[in-house]
């Protein structure tokens, strides 16, 4: 039986999990909710296609790969830093924050985690670099084109956005989502309040199957994330004489939340701060409805 020396124990006791690295990063990149653009979910009205990049996740059950893409998303959309649109770990930085550390060893974990950011870039969500142990990633647009970054704003169709809350990652709502609960998460957050979700339209809005698509939604139920009502309506020619379908809405836990009080900067003779019209015009942006 395998002993653990003192010392060890005292590293243990002190060592950075996975999720206190992920809310190291929220932080550093002071977000209180991340901007996701809901083409990656879903394409335009009009589009050959309406499958998003995030269909591929599904259908090739890339669980860590899209957790990772999103917690890159919340790391580098800021774009305020000296790095603009990237950030810079070490690659067993970026293997705790996949958690791949816990049933890994180091060097398998390194790779592990280095192969998850390649799965991204042929994908053409971002692109990475490594020199030495240093692992670089910088992000694309969401579209899955490989264009560069830009933050949106919310003035196309192409360039509506959702919000996720920074609560997502530090209350660990991201250890216990499985992968089709977290794909009808980012279905949810797209959709204004009290939307359906019919399971039988999956494989052409969403590009997954009707089954995948329960199994999200009930699992997301179970966790609290969305709640539900039923709405019934008047069928004639139904045996029943009415048909059931449900409609769901975030739970409290998912919606934005408000983002943190900053120090008034006057512009002109106004005296209204810079940044307030515009923060007005993200919110109602993120607010507008997508399908």
């Amino acid at each position: 039986m395998k002993t653990t020396s003192p010392a060890e124990r005292d590293i243990q006791a002190v060592k950075a999990t996975g999720r206190d690295t992920r809310t190291a990063i929220l932080r550093r990149s002071i977000r209180a909710n991340v901007p996701l653009r809901k083409t990656f979910v879903q394409a335009p009205r009009g589009a050959a296609s309406r499958h998003g990049p995030l269909s591929e996740f599904v259908t090739g059950r890339d669980l860590r790969g899209l957790k990772a893409y999103l917690l890159i998303v919340a790391a580098c959309s800021n774009g305020s830093g000296a790095d603009g649109w990237s950030t810079r770990h070490d690659s067993a930085v970026w293997a705790r924050m996949m958690d791949i550390d816990r049933t890994a060893t180091d060097q398998a974990a390194r790779t592990g985690a280095w192969r998850t950011l390649r799965r991204l870039q042929d994908r053409n969500l971002i692109t990475c670099t490594r020199s030495g142990t240093q692992i670089t990633v910088t992000l694309l647009r969401e579209d899955g084109h490989g264009d560069p970054y830009e933050r949106p704003l919310g003035q196309t169709d192409e360039d509506l956005y959702l919000q996720i809350p920074s609560t997502f990652w530090t209350k660990g709502y991201d250890e216990v989502v499985d992968l089709p609960a977290l794909a009808l998460l980012l279905v949810v957050l797209r959709e204004k309040n009290w939307s359906k979700f019919p399971a039988e339209k999956a494989p052409q809005w969403y590009g997954w199957s009707s089954d995948t698509h329960e199994r999200g939604l009930k699992k997301l139920l179970e966790l609290g994330l969305v709640e539900r009502r039923p709405e019934f309506k008047q069928a004639p020619l139904a045996p029943s004489g009415f048909t059931l379908a449900y409609q769901y809405q975030r739970t409290t836990a998912m919606r934005p939340r408000k983002p943190r009080k900053q120090a008034a900067q006057p512009t002109g003779s106004t005296g209204k701060t810079a940044s307030s019209n515009d923060t007005k015009k993200l919110a109602a942006a993120a607010a507008r409805p997508g399908r």
